[in-house]
Parts: C-alpha cells; sequence; structure tokens
C-alpha cells in the first residue's frame, strides 16, 4: 500500500487552509499553494489567514507558498479550490505533476457548460493524475479549530483510497475510504442546491417542518439522480450524501443555506452580487443539475424551482407553491 508522506494543497482560501492543517495534525509534510503574495506572506509570518479564517492562529507547521511546482512536488495533492476554477488549475498543475499521483478533488460542484464531474475534468485536463474526491458534513471553521470531523475519501483503487484516509487521519479528523468517486461527488454537488431551497424556506420563516420535508425530499433526488449516473446507496446514504445533505441544510455556516436565506428574506441574487458577496456553489450548480436530471430522464422538482428562481423565471413564492401543487405521487414513486 502507498505512502503519502508529504501532502501538497493547492487553495489558500478557507477550506484549503483548513485541510492543510488538518494533514498537519496528521504528521504528514504540508506544503500550501495560494496566488495571494499577501496572504502567503501572512501564513508565513503570522500562522493566521485572518480573510478567510479570522480568528484562527496556528501551531501546525506548513510552508506556504505562490509556486506551484513546489506544492505539486508532493506524494499527494488536495486540490481545494472552486469547483468552476478546476479545469484551469488542472491544465497549470499537468506539466508539474509525476504520473500516478493522486490529485483529490475537494470542491463540490459541477461544471457549468458541459455537465461534467470534477473527476471527468481531472481526467481530461491531466490524465497522468490518480483521481480522488474528499467529501462529507464538514465547515472549514470547524476542521481549522480541530472539532471533530468525519469525511468520505474515494479513489478508484481501493488500496489509494485507504492510504489517502490513513495518511490525513488524525484525532479529530476520521476519513472514511471508498471507491465511489462519483457518488462522492454527486452528493456534493447537489446539496449545495438543496440547501439554497431550505434557506429560503428558513428566511420565508415556513417553518421547521417545511424545511425537514425539503431536506427529506431534496435527498430523494439526490438519491435519484446519483442511482441513474451509478453511485452505489451505501454512498448516497453515507457522509458524502445524507450525511452532508443534513449538515448543509440546516446552518447559516453554510453559504448555500445562507445565500438561500436572503433570497427568502427578499433579497435577488442581482443584489447579492452586486452588493460583492461570495456567490455560493450551489447557484452555480443549479441549472447544470437540472439538465443532468434530464439528461438521465430524472425529475428534480427541488432543483427546477432552485433554478428557476436564479435564472429570474420565478419568485421565492411561485416557486414552493408549484412545489406544493405537484400532481399527488406515492412517496416512493421515480418523480
Amino acid at each position: 500500500m502507498p505512502n503519502y508522506d508529504s501532502i501538497g494543497v493547492i487553495g489558500g482560501g478557507a477550506w484549503g487552509t483548513a485541510l492543510a492543517l488538518s494533514a498537519a495534525r496528521a504528521g504528514r509534510s504540508v506544503t500550501l499553494w495560494a496566488r495571494d503574495t499577501a496572504l502567503v506572506s501572512e501564513l508565513r509570518s503570522r500562522q493566521s489567514n485572518s480573510a478567510y479564517l479570522p480568528g484562527i492562529t496556528f501551531d501546525e507547521r506548513l510552508t506556504a507558498t505562490t509556486d506551484l511546482g513546489e506544492a505539486a512536488d508532493a506524494d499527494a495533492l488536495l486540490l481545494v479550490t472552486p469547483a468552476q476554477t478546476t479545469r484551469s488549475l488542472a491544465a497549470s498543475l499537468k506539466p508539474h505533476l509525476k504520473p500516478g499521483t493522486p490529485v483529490v478533488l475537494c470542491a463540490k460542484g459541477i461544471e457549468r457548460g458541459t455537465g461534467h464531474l470534477l473527476s471527468e475534468i481531472l481526467a481530461e485536463e491531466a490524465p497522468e493524475a490518480h483521481p480522488g474526491v474528499l467529501s462529507g458534513p464538514s465547515f472549514a471553521m470547524d476542521v481549522a479549530r480541530g472539532l471533530p470531523t468525519a469525511v468520505t475519501i474515494a479513489a478508484g483503487d481501493g488500496d489509494i483510497a485507504d492510504a489517502l484516509a490513513r495518511a490525513l487521519a488524525s484525532a479529530s479528523f476520521r476519513p472514511y475510504a471508498s471507491t465511489d468517486i462519483i457518488g462522492a461527488q454527486i452528493g456534493g454537488a447537489l446539496k449545495n442546491v438543496l440547501a439554497i431551497a431550505c434557506g429560503a424556506v428558513v428566511g420565508r420563516k415556513l417553518g421547521a417542518s417545511a424545511q425537514a420535508a425539503l431536506t427529506a425530499r431534496g435527498f430523494a433526488e439526490l438519491s435519484r439522480l446519483g442511482s441513474a449516473m451509478g453511485a452505489r446507496p451505501e454512498t448516497l446514504t453515507g457522509l458524502s450524501g445524507l450525511g452532508d445533505l443534513v449538515l448543509t441544510c440546516s446552518s447559516a455556516q453554510s453559504r448555500n443555506f445562507a445565500f438561500g436565506q436572503k433570497l427568502g428574506e427578499g433579497r435577488t441574487p442581482g443584489d447579492l452580487i452586486a452588493a460583492g458577496e461570495k456567490l455560493a456553489e450551489g447557484a452555480h450548480s443549479a441549472r447544470i443539475a437540472v439538465e443532468l436530471g434530464r439528461r438521465h430522464k430524472v425529475a428534480l422538482p427541488v432543483c427546477e424551482a432552485v433554478a428557476g428562481v436564479l435564472d429570474g423565471q420565478m419568485t421565492i413564492d411561485e416557486a414552493l407553491t408549484a412545489l406544493m401543487n405537484r400532481p399527488l405521487k406515492r412517496e416512493a414513486s421515480s418523480d
């Protein structure tokens, strides 16, 4: 079984920094790459990332760099940049990768325009890499603070998945290995869209019963699409599926939930963008999720409602009315 003693982390945001700290706590030699020279300087001199993890300082040893090649010269890489930048980052990494290096995809989303999962993008842009996925119910601030967290780490080769889990495991970070790369990604991508819907329900003050119902019906959509795309049932009901969905659909710590909550309170997507607020990944993934559903002949009414609101085709109230007035079905029906 391979050993991954050195870990390169590509991305200096909240999640990238948190995972770098977690890997360091696991005893790995960690190099964290970021574009921003000021951020790298702060990581080196003050052992903090105030822009993304305010109030967190750390004692863990890690190397911060703006040299992508330096970070890529590691036994395994964690690619922790937004989903829509995966293609460009993978292409930039390609010249620096040693054949067979695991590149673990840590963002959650689907590429706009193509509908490709991030593992498909990596295979196209850096075929020398061995794709992996890290996903599950985890907030960056919790991981950075060393609070107990469990995630899924998936790779096509079970030995590689086991080795990655062993390399990143610590007293506060417990990875469960899997070989279901598809399932790990579907859960992470769709839960962002569904969290926007749950946030909108909370913002509209429609009650905990409505929020719970929407979460459950959202999980039915996630399960249907995941099954159609080849995901395993145990993955969809595990940490990277149901676990991540429950967390993201119930907490304003989630950027997607908070985004939906503001929509429910009367803000519009245009308002939020104009205010300079960071756009939630689910806003990128909603329409393409609907298109994937159509491609695989799977009904995704909650995702369709979110996409309709984000596209300006309906209001929050119209979307909720449409969901409540859908034809009555048996709960176990396929749509």
